[in-house]
């Protein structure tokens, strides 16, 4: 990466976007300009660094009323999958992140198995993790964000995957606790996630077992006497030796719960793990031993955790969306222009169809996450349509990534050509539990 750096290209970016809007009608609303221009362009250039030294402390504070919670957007009658325009905002500032700062360090990511710096404070600059935290509590979310979300998962993860869960690692955490948070969790963990220097966060729900079920968990939490008391192994937690908090995947009193955990608890050790796929991610293995943390530290109901289970999947759905998109917009071209026996292989109907059923495949996994997250916005339940999401992209999208190796030939299996590591992550969105929220 020369010339001028990632943060000064991901700050132009968000300023461009603000430039472009300008002219919309529904800009010309004051509040609703200051909340785009708080998306797009958060706190100052020297302000906006990542966080990677563990050990921040979370003291408990309190907060009177009620939990602040999003709502669903007012409905208009029609089905329309249509962005809103704030949600066009957000999806047009992730594409050009995407395109201008994601995208070029995706070699580099992958190959150092982190998220370069620059990236990540060019990220934190333009807000896109703070989606799905109300505005009251310094978040940019004014309704339901799940349509917000997977629009900029798909973008991202378009530019590159690892990348792209490393960036939202924190997010989902902010999303947890703002979602199913009691007032004093929000008063207590949620400002480190939003300011200006916001700590670095995972969910983990994953295990090293075959055949993971996120509901019939290995990790325990006994209480006693107030205090739960901390026992198992994550697996595949992104941003795991630099996290500084963690929502992990407990069984209390034998029923599946979230649990917030600072990473600088007694007993937590982390070690790196990384993956085949998703590199960039700094995937990591999280051991806890008799930690222990206080009872209030149980974040939502039983139902909460089974519909953070259902918003990961779909979140990772979105993810191989924007993947597999990538795939296809780099072998259309390909198969144009490179010539076998005299004429463009994409002449060859062999090729032709494979691009073909790329396309619809791709198509249909996009209506069914966009079907879903519109349910969850309007507090309608999205079950079904979330486990269609999760069988079409174990189904499709390691198939997408296979061809798009396959379809480049010799180039697919060589590093200077994108396609092997997009297989590679796309490998893991259809199995993996946690990590992302929607």
């Amino acid at each position: 990466m020369s010339g001028t750096s990632a943060l000064d290209r991901g700050q132009r970016a968000a300023l461009r976007l603000i430039t472009k809007a300008g002219s919309l009608p529904v800009l010309k609303n004051p509040e609703v300009r200051e909340r785009v221009e708080r998306a797009l362009h958060r706190g100052t250039a020297g302000a906006a660094k990542a966080q990677v030294a563990a050990g921040r402390a979370f003291v408990k504070a309190t907060r009177a009323g009620k939990p602040a919670r999003t709502g669903p957007r007012p409905s208009s009658g029609l089905f329309d999958l249509t962005p809103t325009e704030d949600q066009a905002m957000l999806q047009a500032a992730a594409k050009e992140l995407a395109e201008e700062v994601i995208r070029p360090a995706g070699k580099q990511a992958d190959s150092e198995c982190a998220v370069p710096a620059e990236v990540r404070a060019a990220a934190v600059e333009m807000g896109l993790g703070l989606i799905g935290v109300p505005a009251e509590l310094d978040g940019i979310a004014e309704e339901n964000p799940a349509v917000a979300t997977c629009l900029v998962l798909e973008e991202l993860a378009r530019g590159d995957m690892g990348i792209a869960v490393g960036l939202m690692a924190g997010g989902a955490v902010a999303t947890a606790i703002a979602r199913y948070g009691t007032s004093d969790q929000q008063a207590t963990f949620l400002p480190h996630l939003t300011n200006e220097d916001p700590a670095l966060a995972a969910v983990a729900i994953q295990e090293s077992q075959p055949l993971f079920d996120p509901f019939a968990l290995r990790t325990t939490a006994d209480l006693d006497e107030g205090t739960l008391h901390l026992n198992g192994t994550k697996a595949l937690v992104p941003q795991a030796t630099s996290a500084e908090l963690f929502v992990i995947g407990a069984m209390v009193d034998d029923v599946p719960r979230l649990v917030i955990v600072p990473a600088g608890a007694d007993g937590v050790v982390v070690e790196s793990d990384p993956a085949m796929g998703l590199r960039a991610a700094a995937t990591g293995r999280v051991s806890f031993t008799d930690v222990r943390v206080p009872e209030d530290h149980v974040l939502g109901t039983a139902d909460d955790y089974r519909d953070a289970v259902r918003r990961a999947r779909l979140a990772w759905a979105a993810c191989a969306v924007g993947s597999a998109q990538a795939v296809l917009d780099q072998v259309i071209p390909y198969v144009k222009d490179r010539t076998a026996f005299g004429e463009p292989i994409g002449h060859r109907q062999s090729v032709a169809f494979i691009i073909s059923d790329i396309a619809i495949e791709l198509d249909a996994l996009r209506l069914t996450v966009w079907r879903a997250a519109a349910r969850l916005d309007s507090d309608k339940d999205a079950t079904e349509l979330i486990a269609k999401a999760r069988q079409l992209t174990s189904r499709h999208a390691a198939w997408i990534g296979s061809n798009g190796v396959q379809l480049l030939g010799g180039h697919g299996f060589v590093k200077e050509w994108d396609n092997e590591r997009w297989f590679r992550d796309l490998r893991g969105a259809g199995m993996l539990e946690g990590s992302l929220l929607v």
